[in-house]
């Protein structure tokens, strides 16, 4: 692995911890397990969890989807970009292997990439770049508008970065972190960088 790339690794670890605090204080009661190794986390509310809500998008066939889309499935959710080199691939893969170990049950869930990236990450880029994962992943795109909506409803901090060497490019800072919501829509758990898809398949069919 290149230095810029383990940078970005520890950087987006990072910014994992940092919205895994957000999480827990964002809520009003809400209390958020998270054990040393790094385990999911669930919601133990005495209080509503401030993360989700409503939304209006586009999915990677051009078709305009909200929130209610999939209400009735649960929703396994994760933001990110397609020209994220590492973290965001590796996540991905994670909720394909989720998928795969959930077996039948995973007919309830509906795994969804969602891009910080609007001006690059197009629907056609999208549908090229999910298939590369799992046939039922959906990739969600939108106006900057859109997206910044959101990515305030999923606690979830991006910024775009400009290249010192190159004025025209530029990359995407993000949290890391993958969310489980209800077939109603509301926050059940969260998965933060290193969950593996054994761990991630057992928390979500915990909740069956």
């Amino acid at each position: 692995m290149t230095p810029i790339r383990t940078i970005a690794l520890v950087a987006a670890f990072a910014l994992a911890i940092v919205a895994a605090v957000w999480l827990w204080r964002s809520g009003d009661g809400l209390a958020v397990n998270k054990g040393a190794s790094g385990e999911a986390g669930q919601a133990q509310g005495t209080g509503k969890p401030l993360v989700g809500g409503p939304f209006a998008m586009t999915d990677q066939n051009g078709k305009p989807v909200t929130d209610q889309t999939f209400r009735g499935r649960y929703m396994l959710i994760y933001f990110g970009f397609t020209f994220c080199p590492d973290v965001c691939p590796t996540e991905l893969q994670v909720m394909a292997g989720a998928m795969q170990k959930l077996g039948a049950k995973a007919e309830k869930v509906q795994p969804i990439f969602v891009t910080i990236d609007p001006d690059r990450d197009t629907p056609a880029v999208l549908a090229q770049y999910v298939k590369q994962f799992d046939p039922r992943l959906i990739g969600l795109t939108g106006t900057a508008a859109q997206t910044a909506a959101i990515a305030k409803a999923y606690r979830v901090f991006y910024e775009k970065v400009k290249d010192e060497q190159n004025a025209a490019d530029y990359s995407m800072d993000h949290s890391s972190i993958v969310y489980l919501m209800g077939p109603d829509g509301g926050f059940l758990a969260f998965f933060p960088p290193a969950t593996g898809p054994d761990e991630m398949a057992a928390k979500i069919a915990s909740f069956f």
